[in-house]
């Protein structure tokens, strides 16, 4: 209060000015009630707009979902929301999207590539690069080559991009893989869109989102897999319970295949679909180890 009041909302203590300025700061999150009720707020907002992507629209829990990573990003919420994917209720950025923020962190230089092996050949493959600012130290991707991503499935997929355009196929997933080991909180444990389709056969929807297009039993799992621990196959017979509980507790590709060659043909379309979802996803958990 002002040592010789001159009016009466000073007389009276009462502070002058909008009643916004004198609200304590809220940003959203999930933190308390005030930062939750913002982020919804926001998210009903975004939900609302024609402009944002397929998936977004009228899904206030994606809308929420999209904010809260924004906001922990420090990013702009749109540019989060168009390059944020669905591949079969599994989020993943987009690969141009993930090597931007790489870029902009300010904590490396751009990334740069470098190419082995004769083009077009089994060997031919990409390292991506970059300097790190405060030691100069250079950081680098593991090799990608076309001998990898057909050993994978990638390559042989029906469309797959790898066909067509595998240089920038190369460029792209050796980015991912040098941000995910050298930043991963930039990728904030997601993995890309590419990588995502590259797992299981899916298509595009009018929504957005991107859905499993693979017969049942369609999906490609790898026998082979280096330095898996041996696990026992489950027994056959199991039910479609048993089995969710198979593939959750599965140790290693090898024993996810095993689990896949035991799924009884009395089983649906729809639930032999669902554990072939469940088991691409673990695969790349284990692939992201």
């Amino acid at each position: 209060m002002a040592a010789n009041p001159t009016s009466l909302a000073e007389l009276r203590g009462i502070q002058t000015g909008p009643r916004e300025s004198q609200l304590p700061a809220v940003s959203m999150g999930f933190a308390n009630l005030a930062s939750f009720e913002l982020l919804q707020r926001g998210a009903k907002l975004m939900a609302s707009s024609s402009l944002v992507p397929a998936q977004f629209q009228g899904n206030v829990a994606n809308c929420t979902i999209a904010l809260n990573m924004a906001t922990r990003m420090g990013a702009d919420p749109l540019m989060v929301m168009q390059n944020l994917y669905i591949v079969h209720g599994r989020p993943g950025w987009s690969s141009q999207f993930l090597i931007a923020c790489f870029n902009q962190c300010g904590r490396f230089s751009s990334i740069r590539y470098e190419f082995v092996g004769k083009e077009g050949t089994d060997n031919w493959g990409c390292r991506a690069w970059a300097l790190e600012v405060a030691t100069k130290e250079r950081i680098q991707s593991s090799l990608i080559t076309l001998a990898l991503a057909k050993k994978e499935g990638w390559y042989g997929k029906k469309d797959s991009k790898w066909q067509s355009i595998p240089e920038h196929m190369l460029m792209l997933r050796s980015a991912a893989w040098l941000v995910r080991t050298h930043a991963p909180e930039i990728a904030m444990g997601l993995q890309t869109r590419e990588e995502l389709v590259d797992v299981i056969d899916v298509t595009p929807g009018t929504d957005g989102v991107y859905e499993m297009s693979t017969k049942p039993g369609g999906i490609v799992i790898d026998d082979a897999a280096a330095g898996a621990p041996a696990s026992e196959p489950p027994p056959p017979g199991l039910s479609f319970k048993e089995l969710e509980g198979a593939i959750l507790d599965a140790t290693s590709v090898q024993h996810l295949a095993e689990i896949m060659n035991q799924v009884p043909t009395l089983l649906d379309e729809g639930e032999r679909a669902e554990l072939a979802a469940m088991v691409a996803v673990r695969r790349a958990e284990f692939e992201g180890e």
